[in-house]
């Protein structure tokens, strides 16, 4: 059964708001809730932390690591490279202005 949100594209969220609606940590680029079984992924441009960009309409998400080689075996990063399988729905934010997350899909 899917994750039901009531949340539209361009919706404009707190950290407080999005951790409430989705039941996830406050913090972090990829927020797991086994609760809901979902993944919230927080595509962040103020932090300069990660250089995720878009090619076309697709984005290029870094994904969790933060020294050598990403890998998709690890933690959260494997959850959204099965996400087409293992069942989890997968939640995409970016952030432009710090301390506002805005909704963009679910997948």
């Amino acid at each position: 059964m899917r994750f039901k949100t009531s949340l539209r594209a361009g919706q404009i969220l707190t950290n407080n708001e999005l951790m409430k609606e989705f039941s996830v940590a406050n913090s972090g680029g990829m927020r797991k809730s086994n609760k809901n079984n979902v993944l919230v992924i927080i595509s962040d441009h103020t932090k300069g932390l990660y250089d995720d960009k878009y090619y076309g309409n697709e984005l290029h998400y870094t994904g969790m690591g933060l020294e050598g080689d990403q890998e998709l075996n690890y933690r959260q990063n494997k959850t959204l490279a099965e996400s087409n399988k293992n069942g989890v729905d997968v939640h995409l934010f970016e952030v432009f202005k710090a301390k506002e997350y805005i909704y963009i899909v679910v997948w």
